[in-house]
């Protein structure tokens, strides 16, 4: 690199010699360079800029040459024009204090360029959608909000060079689509899910990971980029505050004086006519002084949440930079005879399960005193923690496998394959009791839960079965795959619904039904409930439509199951029953002591 400034020649200039002076033209006047300020000093400006033309030659003879935008007349370019700064400030301040880049700066080495304005107005439509409609509730809102900070993102990596790949489309797009589930359903717990979900994966898809440090840290990223995004937006919006003052107050004005036509006229219309008035109170959100610090609080966390997505777009964190080093490779048998008397315990438990498949169940019981729902239940839980152990242990076992040769390939596939084999007959296992526990006494929304994670572990080992065929390589991305199509099904096939189906089942086989739990469901579950005989079904309803009633949620904070349940209710209402509502649907003495406690709505 070299010293002199940048507009100056890169190779050092001679005095004309007359050679050069043969080679020129008769008659050309060699451009003469004009004189630096400091060659020059005691002069004026003016004096200055008349001595541009006449050539100073130093005490070595050599004509100096002027910067090509150098003068007066050479406009000035505005700073969100000017090229970004070439690394990471934080990294910069450690190099210059002789300390070694931070873990986040060697990820993230180089700084964004300035924000534009697209990205800005992105940003802020975020912050105003998030302060005016996410403080009444949650539904179609969060899809709204979330599609002016998609935007955002977008042009803030398109600015910075970033092009769309086929696996950022995938991680966007199904983020949006679990932000429809909240829009769809009315029960809490899916709702969370499906938001959790959603989140994970848009930061997926702003910073692109593939590896396992990649996927498992990628979906936690926004964290690292609030701050430096709000420093970055600021930074944008003080540059172009002081590069156009003239068109900052001409927007603002025109946004004044709009804003009083829509309020004066909007106030005429509706006082002219009723339907016009309630037409727009629906669609207007309803902001109230009372809980504007919340409104605030949404406004600011709207804002920051977009300048975070924006800056991770523009400069994402590599966190596939963040390497795993395998463990020391141990030898054949010091490796592979653990897990083989692994392979064969389970092998043998799974020989019992199938004697108890194949008619010795009643045996089974008789011979360890419990009750069906006991040996189910227990046996559940243990086998959903054996499923969670055997995947840890695969994944020990591939850090100190051997890796010498074919051999020790073929030796960990076959192993590791045998074991997740087998450990796919444990979920199926596992399975089966929960379907007995449930057939005898019910569905609720803890054992649906636990069946859906456990559904889930069985894809994970068929996915490590292919990668064990097919190469490991996309297997982090085809795990966060599985996990997201899991929560959007689960959002989708209405949980609560299910629950009050299956009770309705159990109902007419002549069994007993809790109405005293059907109770505290959603309003998903109106449609299934409305099918129950009376006084069962005012029992059931009655709650939910107590809530239904008392509840002033806006249009962009109700769900369609909402919709759904005041349009089944307004037909047909539920009658107040009283205390008898206690008295139905009574719990089995075998049920007693057994039934968990999953009343965990956050709703």
């Amino acid at each position: 690199m070299s010293d002199q400034p940048s507009g100056a020649n890169s190779r050092p200039e001679r005095p004309p010699s007359s050679e050069d002076a043969e080679k020129a033209a008769p008659g050309a006047v060699p451009p003469a360079p004009s004189v630096p300020e400091s060659d020059a000093p005691g002069l004026s400006g003016q004096e200055r800029s008349g001595q541009q033309g006449a050539v100073r030659q130093d005490s070595a003879g050599v004509a100096s040459v002027p910067p090509q935008n150098y003068g007066p007349n050479v406009p000035s370019v505005p700073a969100y024009l000017k090229a970004p700064p070439p690394a990471d400030p934080w990294q910069r301040r450690a190099r210059a204090q002789g300390q070694p880049p931070a873990a986040l700066s060697r990820l993230r080495p180089s700084a964004p360029p300035s924000i534009g304005a697209a990205t800005l107005w992105s940003v802020l439509a975020t912050a105003l959608l998030s302060g005016l409609l996410l403080g009444d509730g949650l539904g179609l809102n969060l899809l709204i909000v979330a599609v002016p900070a998609a935007l955002a993102a977008f042009f803030a990596a398109r600015t910075a060079g970033r092009r769309l790949r086929p696996w950022t489309a995938v991680w966007a797009v199904g983020g949006l689509a679990l932000l429809a589930v909240p829009a769809l359903r009315d029960a809490g717990w899916p709702t969370f899910l499906a938001v959790v979900c959603a989140l994970s994966l848009g930061s997926l898809a702003l910073h692109g990971s593939r590896s396992w440090p990649g996927v498992l840290l990628g979906s936690l990223g926004l964290f690292p980029s609030v701050v430096p995004g709000l420093r970055w937006g600021w930074r944008g919006v003080r540059d172009r505050a002081d590069d156009s003052r003239g068109r900052v107050r001409t927007a603002v004005r025109t946004s004044a004086v709009a804003l009083v036509l829509l309020v004066v006229f909007g106030a005429l219309f509706a006082s002219a006519d009723a339907a016009f008035a309630d037409l727009l109170g629906s669609l207007t959100p309803d902001a109230s002084i009372g809980d504007s610090p919340w409104r605030v609080f949404l406004f600011v966390l709207g804002l920051a949440g977009a300048l975070a997505a924006a800056y991770s777009a523009a400069a994402p964190v590599r966190w596939d930079g963040i390497t795993l080093r395998p463990g020391p490779a141990r030898n054949r048998v010091e490796w592979a005879l653990p897990l083989i008397v692994l392979n064969l315990l389970f092998a043998a438990f799974i020989a019992l399960q199938l004697v108890v498949l194949l008619g010795g169940y009643d045996k089974v019981l008789d011979e360890t005193g419990l009750l069906p729902a006991e040996y189910a239940r227990q046996g559940f839980w243990q086998l959903l923690w054996a499923t969670v152990l055997t995947l840890l242990v695969i994944a020990l076992a591939l850090r100190w496998a051997p890796r010498s040769g074919p051999r020790d390939r073929t030796l960990v596939r076959s192993v590791l394959g045998v074991l997740c084999v087998l450990t796919l007959v444990v979920v199926a296992s596992a399975l089966r009791r929960m379907d007995l526990y449930v057939d005898a006494f019910g569905l609720t929304r803890l054992r649906i839960s636990v069946t859906a994670v456990e559904l889930w572990l069985g894809v994970v080992l068929v996915l490590i079965l292919a990668a064990g065929v097919f190469g490991a390589k996309l297997l982090p991305r085809a795990v966060a795959v599985s996990a997201a199509v899991g929560v959007l099904a689960f959002g989708l096939i209405s949980p609560d619904g299910m629950i009050a189906e299956q009770s309705i089942e159990r109902h007419g086989s002549d069994k007993t039904i809790d109405v005293l739990y059907l109770r505290d469901l959603s309003a998903d579950a109106v449609p299934a409930l409305n099918k129950l005989p009376e006084p069962y079904r005012s029992c059931a309803l009655e709650r939910i439509q107590r809530n239904l009633e008392t509840s002033d949620a806006p249009w962009y904070a109700t769900s369609w199951g909402e919709d759904r349940a005041r349009d089944i209710l307004k037909g047909h209402l539920a009658e107040d029953r009283g205390s008898l509502c206690y008295g139905l649907g009574g719990q089995d003495g075998e049920r007693e002591g057994y039934e968990e406690e999953d009343s965990y709505d956050p709703n």
